[in-house]
C-alpha cells in the first residue's frame, strides 16, 4: 500500500514538474524569505538568466526599484497581518532583466502550504506586446483625429476663396471709375488714378490675406470641435466636451474683435463717433486700463508703470483715451516674448499730456515703418502672429480726434516705443 501510495506520489510529481517546465507563462518559486526555490525555462528567459544563475537567490534580483527594496517587506508583512499586496491578488508591475532593461508583466502569486511551511508560486505574463499594442492604438488614434482637422482646413479653404470674392471695399468701385474718368483728362490725371489703383489693390490684397488668415483659424477651430465634440456621446466624456466648447466660444470672441475693429474703423471715417467730454483723472484711467490688460500678460510679463503726471485732471474723451492706451499696451505685450517687461510712462511737457509705452520686442523692419499706420499692414515678422493690422490705424484715428499726435521709434529684434501726445488744454 505505501509502495504504490509513493509511486503514485511520484508519479504526480513528475506530472506536475513537467506542467511547470513546459508552461508558456514564466512561474517561479520562492519560499517564506524569498529565496527562489526553482524556476521555469519561460521564466528564465523572459529574465534572460540560465536556471543556475537564479535558484538559491531572493526573488528581488528579479525587479527594479522601488520593488527591489520592498519586496522583503511585503512577505514579512503578509505573514505577520495577512495584508495582501500582491499575494492572491494580481497585478501590473515591471521586470528587471539581466541585462538591466525593464518591461512589464502581469504577477500573479499564490500561497502554497504545506505542513508549517509556506511557499509562494509567481505566474508571469510579459505584456510587452500588449503595451506597444496599445500605443499603437493611441498613435493611430492621434492621426485619425490629424487627418479630421487637415479635412476641416481644406474644407476652410473653400469658404476663403468665396470671401474673397464676394468681400470687396464698397469704395473700390467708385475710386475705379474715377481712375477710369481720370484718363481721359490728363496724364498728369492717369498717373494719379493709377496710383491710388495700385494702393487700393494693396489694400485688398492685405485685406485679403488678413481675411484669410484671421478668419479660417477661428472657423476652422470651430469646425474641428464640432466634429471631434460630436463623437464625445457618453457621460464621462463631458471633460472633453467642454474643452472643445472653450475652444469654440474663444474663436466666436476672436471673430467678435475683428468685426469690432471693423465698426471702429468705420465710425471714424464716416465720423459717427460722438466725443463726450468729461474731466478725467489720468492716474485712475491708466490703472484701469493696467488692471484691465493684466489677463493678457504672457509667463514672466511685467508692466513696469512710471506716473510723473502728478495728480492731473484734464477734460477728455474717456472711453476713446482708454481703447489708445489699451490697444497700445496690449501690442507692447503680444509683440513681446515671455519674462520680456513693459514699461509705461506718464508725463507732462510743453503743455501737453504724454504716454510713453516701451517694449522689449520684436520690433519693426525698418524698411517697413512707413507703412504701420495703414489699414490692414502686418509687418513680416509678425504674420505667425493673431492680428488683423487694423489696430494702429484705429489707434492714430483716435489720436486725432483729440487733437493729438503719435511718434514711435522701434528697432527689429530690440523692441518698440510709442509715444501719445494729448493737449492738456
Amino acid at each position: 500500500m505505501s509502495a504504490s501510495f509513493n509511486l503514485e506520489d511520484r508519479q504526480s510529481a513528475a506530472f506536475l514538474s513537467a506542467i511547470i517546465q513546459t508552461a508558456i507563462d514564466g512561474i517561479v518559486i520562492i519560499d517564506h524569505a524569498g529565496m527562489i526555490m526553482t524556476i521555469n525555462p519561460a521564466a528564465a528567459s523572459l529574465f534572460g538568466y540560465r536556471l543556475e544563475e537564479v535558484e538559491g537567490r531572493n526573488v528581488n534580483m528579479l525587479m527594479p526599484p522601488p520593488y527591489h527594496t520592498e519586496h522583503d517587506g511585503y512577505i514579512e508583512r503578509y505573514q505577520r497581518t495577512g495584508e495582501a499586496r500582491i499575494i492572491g491578488i494580481g497585478r501590473e508591475v515591471e521586470g528587471l532583466r539581466k541585462d538591466g532593461s525593464v518591461f512589464p508583466l502581469r504577477l500573479a502569486v499564490s500561497e502554497i502550504r504545506m505542513g508549517d511551511d509556506r511557499f509562494y508560486a509567481g505566474f508571469i505574463h510579459d505584456l510587452t506586446n500588449v503595451k506597444e499594442a496599445e500605443q499603437e492604438i493611441q498613435k493611430l488614434n492621434q492621426e485619425l483625429e490629424a487627418k479630421v482637422v487637415q479635412r476641416t482646413e481644406e474644407l476652410q479653404d473653400a469658404v476663403n476663396k468665396l470671401l474673397e470674392i464676394n468681400r470687396k471695399l464698397a469704395h473700390e468701385i467708385s475710386e475705379r471709375q474715377a481712375a477710369e474718368t481720370a484718363l481721359k483728362a490728363s496724364q498728369a490725371e492717369l498717373e494719379e488714378a493709377l496710383q491710388k489703383e495700385k494702393e487700393l489693390n494693396e489694400l485688398k490684397s492685405r485685406f485679403v490675406s488678413m481675411a484669410s488668415h484671421e478668419f479660417r483659424t477661428p472657423l476652422s477651430t470651430i469646425l474641428s470641435s464640432i466634429a471631434l465634440i460630436r463623437r464625445y456621446t457618453e457621460g464621462h466624456q463631458q471633460p472633453k466636451r467642454d474643452k472643445h466648447i472653450k475652444r469654440v466660444t474663444a474663436a466666436v470672441e476672436t471673430l467678435n474683435g475683428i468685426l469690432n475693429d471693423f465698426l471702429s474703423i468705420s465710425k471714424i471715417e464716416e465720423g459717427k463717433i460722438e466725443m463726450k467730454q468729461e474731466p478725467c483723472r489720468i492716474n485712475v484711467i491708466c490703472s484701469e486700463v493696467l488692471d484691465e490688460i493684466e489677463g493678457l500678460l504672457k509667463k514672466g510679463q511685467t508692466i513696469r508703470h512710471e506716473d510723473a503726471s502728478g495728480n492731473l485732471e484734464i477734460v477728455v474723451d474717456r472711453n476713446i483715451l482708454k481703447n489708445i492706451l489699451f490697444n497700445l499696451v496690449s501690442n507692447a505685450i503680444k509683440y513681446s516674448g515671455e519674462g520680456k517687461p513693459i514699461h509705461c510712462r506718464t508725463f507732462t511737457e510743453n503743455g501737453e499730456l504724454c504716454f510713453e509705452i516701451t517694449d522689449e520686442g520684436i520690433g519693426i523692419p525698418e524698411t517697413e515703418q512707413k507703412y504701420l499706420f495703414s489699414r490692414f499692414f502686418r509687418a513680416s515678422n509678425a504674420t505667425n502672429i493673431q492680428g488683423t493690422g487694423l489696430g494702429l490705424n484705429i489707434v492714430a484715428g483716435y489720436v486725432d480726434m483729440l487733437g493729438g499726435r503719435i511718434e514711435f521709434t522701434s528697432q527689429t529684434n530690440e523692441g518698440s516705443k510709442f509715444s501719445v501726445y494729448i493737449p492738456i488744454e
